[in-house]
């Protein structure tokens, strides 16, 4: 039976620990089992899902002989461009720098989220000789449906922002979404639902001056997402320059259409059928200001064909964001034995 390790062995309840537990439930069902040791004597490989201190167990099991797959999200950079305190800006810089180092000197093989996230290494940290696959993440279809609890309401356009966190400099999404519900509402009855990581000060200020009603959900258990997925008319990516995010891929899972500006990956994950990726009209690397009124034309033409967009969004999810190919295709990547 082969055995994979896993590490680190991330715990957050999106993100990276997210993709954790989705990543060893489809080992399990493969028959392969799932390590956390890097020291363990029967590893066939090593799947690295973060920067880690202990640089010094990866080059052991490297002198073993066992392959050191990197999987690479994009790179800290907000703080570069944002004064976000002096922690955040350490702790990020540090963070590249770890992840660098392993990709140049450590890792066999490589996996990128997205057509974006490699280019971006390439770009800022220069081209690597070993080989690499572009994975886009995925999601359980079945846990991530247009089926179950939750219903969008019928009497007001409902838009939904859902990210780890929008606090601190990480806010500006948080601008741009009620800028875009407040140009709906010269159409619709519009309001918008935000969960995630939210200042409090930022949010009573928006509670208090939107012109548009602004629901904070908070931060909520990953299980409650499906149901508010279905609960909205249409999703808004909120992150400037996402390597691949999860939030998206779920939303058109649940059958959510998306609308978004075009930076990062978000072009290869939603096509025209599943939702409206628009031009930034600006330089999104300077954070410039975006072309709300575009963004505003995009939401509009989906709202005014809804159902269309629906299916179109699940129909992608089906076609191209199922768990079960996303996991076949790191093991192929892998090459360790594994049922089909």
């Amino acid at each position: 039976m082969s055995r994979i390790c896993i590490y680190p062995r991330v715990t957050s309840m999106g993100g990276v620990g997210s993709f954790r537990l989705k990543f060893a439930d489809g080992l399990a069902a493969r028959g392969v089992e799932v390590s956390y040791d890097l020291d363990d004597p029967h590893l066939d490989a090593v799947l690295v899902l973060a920067g880690t201190r202990n640089l010094a167990g990866l080059w052991r099991a490297k002198r073993r002989g066992v392959p050191i797959i990197q999987r690479l999200d994009g790179i800290n950079w907000i703080q570069r461009k944002r004064w976000m305190g002096i922690r955040y800006h350490a702790r990020a810089e540090y963070g590249n720098a770890v992840l660098a180092f392993i990709r140049r000197f450590l890792a066999d093989r490589i996996i990128y989220q997205s057509e974006f996230t490699q280019r971006w290494w390439d770009d800022w940290y220069s081209r690597t000789r070993v080989p690499y696959r572009i994975v886009h993440n995925a999601v359980d279809l079945g846990v991530y449906s247009p089926d179950g609890p939750g219903e969008p309401p019928a009497d007001r356009c409902r838009l939904l922002v859902v990210e780890g966190s929008l606090a601190g400099g990480l806010d500006l999404g948080l601008t741009w979404a009620v800028r875009l519900t407040e140009a709906l509402s010269a159409r619709f009855d519009a309001e918008l639902v935000v969960v995630g990581n939210v200042d409090k000060r930022k949010q009573a200020d928006w509670e208090s001056r939107s012109r548009v009603p602004v629901a904070f959900l908070g931060v909520v258990p990953r299980e409650r997402i499906p149901e508010i997925d279905r609960s909205a008319h249409l999703f808004f990516s909120a992150e400037v320059n996402p390597s691949c995010p999860n939030a998206v891929i779920e939303a058109l899972a649940c059958g959510l259409p998306v609308v978004s500006f075009d930076t990062g990956a978000l072009a290869e994950l939603v096509p025209d059928g599943a939702g409206r990726v628009v031009p930034y009209g600006g330089d999104p690397w300077k954070l410039d200001p975006p072309d709300i009124p575009a963004l505003a034309r995009a939401a509009t033409e989906i709202l005014s064909d809804l159902p269309r967009f629906r299916a179109g969004a699940r129909a992608h999810a089906e076609a191209s964001l199922g768990l079960d190919e996303m996991v076949d295709r790191y093991l192929d990547f892998f090459e360790v034995p594994y049922v089909a």
